[in-house]
């Protein structure tokens, strides 16, 4: 049969005839959407592998953040990479920032299905770690109710200079000058605060006991959001090839078991007076499970956010504005000059001095800015299709927003890297912590931003304040501190910072 005997036949005609309206409608269609960019997909970087894609990449030597800066520099400030078969979009600056966490921010408040968030986050009951859901905001509402909102900070103000004053009296020595480890120092100050307000109790770090909970905190915050082959290639996870996920279900064990014990000494002696801790009132509140978790769960997860949560980034944030402070003198001097102007030197400062401290409070943002403590938001997951910079974003790709990149961004701060807090009293002194501004977002922002901000600052700005109107500080060696930083969920810093603490105050100062 010739081609016009076939074409003669109404029914074959009729089918070559809507075959060539749908390629051109298709034709078309396809030159549309690539005028107006609604529908491409972000440029992906090169480098990937077979399988894993660009893993290998984000276990190298440098921190992940750096090399999906460097990642930036080349695709643009907004591109995606692969780990294993699913896509990651990797945001970069501020523009981008703000339409995933203002338009798209109900589409991405889901947090991905990660092996960390499984074994050491109690199957996701961590609400850090929760999906976007009903358990979230109950878990979320519960914690700023009882520990983190404004009412409760100022409750709870004298947990946290208690515990201070306690710090400043053990290293006051005016016979003779002591080296001392200042992320230990600060560590000290956070962890107790977190514990007497979470369990009711201090934490010390003499006994073998404790040194061996600390060690599994550190070994939690280290694994928290590592990438592991088992996430990449899910159906090589039982393999558990790199061995990820036996040192997960190792610390998770071992957290377990100091939570469960806490929470056994908590029914066995119920507080339902106001001065209840967090645990207390957690089980006062969650009687039984929901969705999927028991309350035991539950309780123990939450208990163990806020511990987890709280104090290494508070830690981590100390650690680097001191580092900061001693290779930039004329600032400390500053620093030392605002707190001895507003408070003078027969006492220390308190919670009501806080707000006078304004070059203060400016070090605190500037540090945030160069060091934020997360550099790498925890992962979001888009929950269904959106755009973002005109560009199409599947349902499920997983969203990381380099902070750390937005932060140092030359075009929104001059000399980026330069440690200038005058910055945020002049040019920039409208631009707050609380994620409405896009240029500084260190607790993240959107509905998933950190619930912790006003806790975090509050400590941070006490314990501060308190340390350098009472001690001279020199760097234990007289040389200059490295900035080198340790990979991990926080960017903590990676060599400890030894100083040695000269009195400054009256004796009575630091009784």
């Amino acid at each position: 049969m010739d081609l016009e005997n076939l074409l003669s036949q109404p029914a074959i005609f009729t089918v070559a005839v809507l075959f060539f309206f749908l390629f051109a409608f298709s034709f078309l269609f396809r030159r549309h959407v690539h005028k107006s960019g609604a529908r491409k997909a972000p440029p992906e970087a090169a480098g990937a592998w077979p399988l894993i894609g660009h893993l290998h990449l984000l276990r190298g030597p440098q921190p992940p953040h750096v090399t999906l800066g460097n990642m930036a520099d080349k695709y643009g400030p907004i591109f995606t990479i692969r780990v294993g078969g699913r896509k990651n979009l990797i945001v970069s600056n501020s523009d981008m920032a703000r339409e995933c966490f203002t338009v798209n921010d109900k589409v991405f408040a889901a947090r991905p299905k990660m092996t960390a968030f499984d074994v050491l986050g109690y199957n996701s009951a961590i609400f850090t770690f929760t999906t976007y859901g009903a358990c979230w905001r109950n878990l979320r509402k519960m914690a700023i109710l009882e520990v983190l909102s404004h009412h409760r900070i100022e409750m709870n103000s004298h947990v946290m200079l208690s515990e201070v004053k306690t710090a400043m009296k053990d290293s006051y020595n005016k016979k003779s000058m002591v080296v001392t480890e200042m992320d230990k120092w600060f560590g000290e100050i956070s962890l107790n605060v977190l514990f007497r307000l979470v369990v009711g109790k201090r934490f010390t770090g003499i006994s073998e006991d404790n040194k061996r909970f600390r060690k599994a905190l550190r070994s939690f915050v280290d694994l928290a959001t590592s990438f592991v082959i088992g996430d990449a290639i899910p159906w090589l996870r039982w393999l558990d090839l790199d061995g990820g996920e036996k040192a997960m279900k190792k610390t998770a064990k071992e957290l377990d078991g100091y939570v469960q014990t806490w929470l056994d000494e908590h029914r066995r002696n119920r507080n339902h007076g106001a001065d209840r801790d967090y645990m207390d009132a957690l089980i006062s509140n969650i009687n039984q499970g929901f969705e999927g978790y028991d309350a035991d769960t539950l309780i123990k997860a939450s208990s163990l956010t806020l511990i987890l949560a709280g104090t290494d980034t508070t830690t981590a944030t100390l650690t680097w504005a001191l580092a900061l402070l001693l290779n930039n003198r004329h600032v400390l001097n500053k620093v030392v000059h605002e707190l001895d102007t507003q408070i003078g030197k027969d006492r220390i400062a308190e919670e009501t001095d806080l707000k006078n401290l304004v070059y203060l409070q400016a070090v605190v943002k500037e540090t945030m800015r160069l060091y934020p403590a997360v550099v790498l938001s925890v992962p979001h997951e888009s929950m269904k299709d959106c755009v973002v910079g005109g560009y199409r974003i599947p349902a499920g790709t997983q969203l990381w927003t380099n902070i750390s990149k937005i932060q140092r961004d030359p075009t929104l701060y001059p000399d980026p890297l330069e440690f200038r807090p005058e910055r945020f009293l002049t040019t920039h002194k409208d631009i707050d912590l609380r994620g409405q501004h896009f240029e500084l977002i260190p607790f993240s922002s959107g509905r998933r931003m950190c619930p912790g901000m006003s806790f975090g600052l509050h400590i941070m700005h006490l314990t501060l304040a308190n340390l350098l109107h009472a001690f001279d500080i020199v760097t234990a060696d007289g040389k200059p501190v490295d900035m080198i930083e340790r990979a991990g969920i926080t960017n903590a810093k990676a060599n400890p910072l030894e100083v040695i603490l000269t009195p400054r105050l009256s004796t009575e100062a630091y009784a």
